[in-house]
């Protein structure tokens, strides 16, 4: 009980999990070099020590114990800003863990078709809490044929469903994909991927359980080799979670740790609520990566003596007006904060989804004028082996030269960064991940359209043109 340490996230790894990467059983993930650098990130989340992190990664339950603010319920303005706060101070596992808060936003209405899930949810919620758990969000299902429902598929399998239930519990068998960090967590967490219909009841299933549980298999997949160098990697060679391909296979999960089995009415609010968490986080993450890509333009404009002409002042002012608009919206999201009849607040779900769809949509024409003020270094810029090479050492700083108030070694990199950042491995990684994580375009129009108060708009039309009801 109560929160844990470095070491004990690590030896917490070693507990029979079957995991795999690159085709190989990993028996130890500890000792795998593609996850140290995930597991550095994950373990540093359970430093609570440091007094400059501390008031913001702890806080005091109702128990009088100490917890990860990561489980911290917000009732209050503060609370919204300190958990902000947080994701700033965090890499690694904790981030998705914000399931639980999902969980917890939709627990009142859960309880009103099954008071059991209800205490279902609060009781892995406190085990999670006072044990100092992680746990990821497995929503993603494998879904086939995506023109048919899950009832019409050729396999039924392609979407997680119940295929048996009985006195200890259901048991469960399908996949979720595109689960991050999901070798790393102590919990996986399933909830339904979208609204279920009558005679969908197999697929309307929600629990959360160990990952070591007999049957679940992870197959893993990085965008980061593990040997890279820090200095042609300045961001990749510190961050990286591989992508977990979660199996489920007749997978028994105990009725206490059942938050959904055959209700598909709950389905579609319950993959709403983890929706709404885990979009928060994106448009954080954007907030912080648009501000990043500013000052990325603007130091390699400098280094390069280009940073006064006009057309990249232009492009400087269109990186800005979206990193503001990005940040206004998170902003307007968290002062505007919506209340559960339990006193739980969240942010206002219309301005996350904005604010993620505007990202979403314009992260490409971002990167794209910041490639076009860089230019081809940003792909062709010599490695580090190279520029420590004696025969091309010489040669290479003198033709990377611009004036003696830049070094040679910065403008390097700046541009190691940008190409890591937008261009390589991870880049790639971003560029698809920034539409989809959290739900592709789509998702965030659809709820923009349901929660948006067209009512109100449309009596305003009527007024001004003069038509009475």
């Amino acid at each position: 009980m109560g929160l844990k340490n470095p070491q004990w996230y690590r030896d917490s790894l070693r507990d029979g999990r079957r995991i795999y990467i690159n085709g190989e059983s990993i028996p130890d993930i500890n000792e795998n070099d593609w996850f140290k650098v995930a597991i550095k990130n994950g373990a540093e989340d359970y430093n609570y020590t440091d007094p400059a992190t501390r008031p913001i990664r702890v806080y005091e339950t109702e128990d009088g114990t100490e917890a990860h603010r990561i489980f911290k319920v917000p009732t209050s303005l503060d609370d919204l800003d300190k958990r902000i706060a947080l994701t700033d101070i965090t890499s690694g596992v904790t981030g998705v863990t914000a399931v639980l808060m999902a969980l917890y936003n939709i627990k009142d209405d859960v309880a009103k078709v099954n008071g059991q899930y209800a205490e279902n949810i609060e009781r892995v919620y406190k085990y999670c809490r006072d044990n100092d758990l992680r746990a990821d969000q497995c929503i993603t299902d494998a879904k086939g044929d995506r023109s048919r429902h899950p009832k019409d598929q050729d396999d039924p399998d392609l979407y997680l469903r119940i295929v048996d239930r009985n006195a200890d519990g259901i048991v469960v068998r399908g996949a979720k994909l595109h689960i991050t960090s999901a070798s790393l967590v102590h919990e996986q967490t399933v909830m339904p991927t979208k609204a279920m219909g009558p005679g969908e009841e197999q697929w309307s299933v929600s629990f959360s359980i160990p990952t070591n549980t007999p049957g679940i298999k992870i197959a893993n997949r990085a965008y980061a080799r593990p040997d890279l160098s820090p200095v042609d990697y300045p961001h990749s060679s510190h961050h990286n979670s591989p992508e977990g391909f979660v199996i489920f296979e007749d997978v028994l999960v105990p009725w206490d740790r059942v938050f959904l089995a055959g209700e598909y009415q709950l389905a579609g609010p319950l993959a709403q609520s983890l929706g709404l968490w885990e979009r928060i986080g994106g448009l954080q993450a954007m907030v912080n990566g648009a501000k990043l890509m500013v000052g990325m333009a603007q130091v390699l404009t400098k280094y390069n003596g280009i940073n006064k002409a006009g057309h990249i002042q232009e492009k400087i002012a269109e990186m800005v007006f979206h990193a503001e608009m990005l940040r206004m919206a998170l902003e307007h999201s968290i002062r505007n904060y919506k209340t559960t009849p339990t006193g739980m607040v969240y942010p206002d779900p219309i301005a996350i989804n904005v604010g993620k769809y505007y990202g979403a949509s314009h992260y490409h024409k971002m990167v794209g004028l910041l490639h076009d003020m860089s230019g081809g270094l940003v792909v062709t810029m010599p490695l580090e082996t190279d520029l420590e090479n004696e025969e091309l050492s010489k040669p290479l700083r003198k033709y990377l030269y611009t004036r003696d108030d830049h070094k040679v070694d910065d403008r390097v990199k700046m541009y190691n960064l940008i190409r890591d950042m937008t261009a390589d491995a991870y880049g790639g990684w971003k560029l698809v991940t920034e539409l989809s994580a959290g739900g592709g375009l789509a998702a965030q129009r659809i709820m923009t359209l349901r929660g948006y108060d067209f009512e109100s708009a449309e009596k305003m039309a009527k007024k001004e043109a003069g038509i009475i009801d």
